[in-house]
């Protein structure tokens, strides 16, 4: 019995005070509440953390003002936010972020979790290229992407590119940003920043990925030395480039993911128009931790890619290249988020023949078979993919196909390298197309218009009928097909 209640019966007779001790159970003083849950990556982070030794953590909070509170209280030292879901990023001693885990309103504690590319023309067995010259967008022009920015976060681009040429002029990247948030130097409380529009950012210890990734969005039509024709899925789209720099670790890929959700509307800036740079409609995503891993609903990365939804943007993922046979998952766990307009994408080969009845990839990561919410959504063609590169830089160096492009001095500035990250780009230029098909569709219509049409190669595990689609535990749904999915979205 608390203080209070005892100087409350202190005022009545004894027979009531005996009445109401009979009558009404003692209330023990409010238990304090028990700590956020920590991510188990963090936890054992924490637990090799030398004493006073910071590292970067992700607090969650009811709000974010929820967030910075615990930041400050612990005395920690904010690095950025996510103020639309409410987390802080910040740097700490295991003390400090324990402590965090105590403080009012925190409600998740994510560490800093390393993550890789999923490195390792195609467009005829998508029917992407037939679609283009078949096909009009609502804006009455080719069905080629145009209208429609596509965000790719990776390792950077090369805008100088030849095969991002546009033929009056300029470049196909319209926006052209770098995730700074973890470097030393950074100054600015802005994470993601924006570097001259000619800027090769894609010159770090990964170089090569990005604008490998970037041209098969979105390259334009080019005619090789060799007399060879290639070109990207959506060869009208525009890029906005979002380089996670050198540390790949998630922080800068969500910070990514947050500026888009910030900029998606004008990603040029206020008073840009629509026409010189359009709205980001997708995202391509082609990273992830090796080894895939189990889905976190409460990581910042799924908290973002859900608010990305809401508000009408795809995000596409590349479901990752640890193969498997279906005994255990190992696809990218964000591809995993069942959220309409959330996409993993398996790696489809067409063993060079640029028909529709090929292979699942070997490397291609595949989900538990007894688990179908970790299969991939649907495949696109991934391995022998022929894109932007420069031969100097460490990625394209893994590619055994060097070619020339049209210019005299464009040396060795193509090549064919393999993975879900060349997958998983295809789907992103191809949501590009659907949405200029049909600019009011959701996200959740998007991935209902691929799914249900896409064309089921035989090759790999048999179909099962899961939440109304015929899918695989290997590949999906199957290969995405351009024309059938535009048809579905507009038809009526």
């Amino acid at each position: 019995m608390n203080p209070s209640s005892r100087r409350l019966l202190g005022v009545v007779s004894g027979a009531v005070v005996a009445g109401a001790l009979l009558s009404a159970p003692v209330q023990a003083a409010p238990a304090d509440p028990p700590p956020a849950p920590v991510q188990d990556f963090l936890a054992d982070q924490l637990a090799g953390l030398g004493a006073g030794v910071p590292t970067t953590v992700m607090v969650h909070g009811t709000d974010v003002a929820a967030a910075r509170a615990a930041v400050a209280a612990t005395g920690m030292r904010t690095v950025t936010e996510y103020e639309r879901i409410g987390v802080v990023v910040a740097s700490g001693t295991a003390g400090q972020i324990e402590a965090a885990a105590t403080h009012p309103g925190v409600t998740y504690l994510e560490g800093n979790t390393p993550i890789e590319f999923a490195q390792e023309t195609s467009n005829l067995a998508t029917r992407s290229a037939e679609a283009a010259a078949t096909l009009t967008g609502a804006n009455g022009l080719p069905l080629d992407g145009s209208g429609v920015s596509v965000a790719v976060i990776d390792s950077g681009v090369d805008p100088s590119h030849p095969y991002f040429r546009e033929p009056g002029g300029g470049s196909a990247v319209v926006a052209n940003l770098k995730s700074v948030c973890l470097l030393e130097t950074t100054t600015t409380p802005d994470c993601v920043v924006r570097v001259p529009s000619v800027a090769d950012t894609d010159t770090l210890s990964v170089g090569g990925h990005g604008t490998h990734v970037s041209g098969i969005v979105a390259g334009r039509p080019t005619t090789l030395a060799d007399g060879g024709q290639v070109r990207g899925a959506a060869p009208g789209a525009s890029l906005v480039s979002i380089s996670t720099g050198a540390v790949l670790l998630i922080v800068g890929a969500d910070s990514a993911l947050n500026w888009v959700l910030e900029n998606h509307e004008a990603p040029c800036g206020a008073g840009v128009p629509a026409d010189v740079c359009p709205p980001i409609k997708v995202t391509n995503n082609s990273y992830g931790p090796s080894g895939g891993g189990e889905f976190d609903p409460d990581s910042a990365t799924v908290k973002l890619q859900r608010a990305l939804a809401a508000e009408g943007v795809v995000t596409v993922w590349a479901a990752g290249n640890d193969g498997g046979d279906g005994t255990t998952s190992l696809t990218n766990p964000p591809g995993q988020d069942p959220t309409g307009g959330i996409l993993s994408v398996a790696s489809f080969f067409d063993q060079g023949t640029g028909t529709r009845d090929g292979v699942v990839s070997d490397y291609s990561s595949r989900g538990a078979a007894a688990t179908p919410s970790t299969w991939p959504d649907l495949s696109a063609p991934g391995e022998d993919i022929t894109s932007a590169c420069r031969p100097y830089l460490p990625i394209c160096a893994t590619g055994l196909d060097f070619r020339n492009g049209p210019g005299l001095l464009d040396v060795g500035t193509f090549n064919t390298i393999s993975g879900t990250s060349m997958a998983a780009p295809h789907v992103a230029g191809i949501v590009a197309q659907l949405f200029q098909a049909d600019p009011a569709a959701t996200p959740a219509e998007i991935e209902a218009a691929l799914k249900s049409t896409a064309y089921r190669y035989t090759d790999g595990a048999a179909y099962e009928t899961v939440g109304g689609y015929a899918t695989s535990f290997d590949k999906g749904t199957g290969l995405v097909d351009v024309v059938a999915a535009t048809e579905a979205l507009t038809a009526g």
